[in-house]
Parts: structure tokens; sequence; C-alpha cells
């Protein structure tokens, strides 16, 4: 039961990681796409996509980051995780440009980093 437990865990710290990886991608290509084509600008800044991202990252990362607190008692990875869900939150209150843009890059780094902190302390 444990393992699978562990198991479960470290799929959903590697969801985290991927996650942010899409996260980071679609910003980056939001802000290429409408600024250089002028396409899409409705859907890929849609304030919906950002709030649900934030809402699954703050799952995944509460669940993930969390547990490995309890399991391997290091605590830098759920306050690396924290800092970043908090630089993310952030990036919904600014415009969308470069400031929401480098706010949510480095909110989904240091998400990503925390995840895999979190699994490095798992082996």
């Amino acid at each position: 039961m444990r393992d699978a437990i562990l198991s479960i865990r470290n799929r959903l710290d590697r969801a985290g990681v991927l996650l942010s990886g899409l996260c980071a991608a679609h910003c980056l290509l939001s802000i290429i796409v409408v600024s250089v084509l002028g396409l899409g600008g409705q859907i890929l800044l849609a304030p919906a996509i950002h709030e649900f991202g934030l809402m699954l990252a703050i799952l995944i990362g509460a669940l993930t980051l969390g547990l490995g607190v309890l399991r391997h008692r290091k605590r830098s990875p759920l306050a690396i995780g924290a800092v970043g869900l908090t630089l993310m939150g952030l990036a919904l209150t600014v415009p969308h440009g470069l400031p929401e843009a480098m706010l949510t890059i480095a909110g989904v780094a240091l998400v990503a980093t925390a995840h895999i902190q979190n699994l490095r302390h798992a082996a």
C-alpha cells in the first residue's frame, strides 16, 4: 500500500513538472502568437485558462509537496513551491503582457524545481 501511494505521488510530481513546462510554453507562445500574428487573443489570453491552470497547480502542489514533507521531512520543496504558486497568483493580477509572462514563468520554474526536489528527496 505504501509503495502504491509513493508511486502515485511520484507520478503527480512528474505531472507537476510537465504542467509547469506546458504553462511556460503557453505563456510564451501566447505572447508570440498574439503580438506577432494578432491571432487567438480571445482564446489564448482568456482568464479562465489561467485560473484553471493555477487551480490545478495548487491542487497538485499542495498534495504532492505536502505529502513529500510528511515523508522525507524536507520543507524546502514546499516553501519553493509556495513562492512559485504565489508568483503565479500575482500574474493573474497584472495586465497581459511582459509583466504577467515574467511572473508566470518565474512561478512555474519554481514550482517545477520544487517538484524535482521532492522527487530527489523521495529516492
